[in-house]
């Protein structure tokens, strides 16, 4: 089984660190078999702006980007995608980054005559989707120059039925009082988990059935 860090905060609130909470599920007896930080494939991915987008010179089908990285050094960054366009924000891959669909690192590079300071992003070459139709639109707020791995929108919480409540008058026993583990505080990271199958392992509301 495999769940996220902010799932797992939506029936529980704390604010330890990824090594405790791991440590705690060990100690009640769901093992941790793995811890996966997503964001880390993604070192060298930044939010850029297009300042502007021309035609390249000698190819139709291709644009010259000038983007703005957060460094206050617009980079020229060729580009194919129909929807790059000025005043847009994307996801900049700079030289030495990793895409992740295909482990190919990035490099200074002439296209067709006219050098590129890197790659702006669809969503399947950054393994976030199957969209490759054009580059990653990110919203008009998103902070120019941060990391794309730490500015990722949060996931929406997840939607549960709501249980039916039990009987009364025909001998139910009542509902029990539930409560989740107490872990220590500390600085909250991003990861991923997975787990193996345990003879105790909890159900979403942490209730184990008898």
């Amino acid at each position: 089984m495999k769940f996220s860090l902010s799932w797992l905060k939506y029936f529980l609130e704390t604010k330890a660190s990824v090594a405790e909470i791991a440590a705690k599920l060990n100690a009640i007896g769901l093992e941790v078999e793995e811890i996966d930080d997503p964001a880390a494939k993604l070192t060298g991915f930044r939010v850029a702006k297009v300042l502007t987008a021309a035609r390249h010179p000698d190819a139709d089908k291709l644009q010259v980007l000038t983007v703005d990285a957060g460094d206050g050094v617009p980079l020229q960054v060729v580009c194919g995608a129909p929807n790059a366009r000025a005043g847009m924000l994307g996801v900049l891959g700079l030289p030495g980054a990793v895409v992740p669909a295909n482990g190919m690192e990035l490099k200074k590079a002439s296209v067709r005559g006219v050098e590129s300071n890197g790659m702006m992003c669809s969503t399947r070459e950054l393994e976030l989707g199957e969209d490759h139709d054009g580059i990653i639109e990110l919203p008009a707020d998103a902070p120019v120059g941060a990391a794309f791995g730490s500015v990722r929108q949060t996931p929406r919480k997840p939607t549960y039925p709501t249980p039916t409540p039990p009987l009364k008058g025909r001998g139910f026993m009542p509902a029990p009082s539930l409560s989740a583990p107490t872990i220590p505080s500390a600085a909250p990271l991003s990861m991923a988990a997975s787990f193996a199958a345990s003879p105790t392992a909890l159900h979403p509301t942490g209730y184990r059935p008898g």
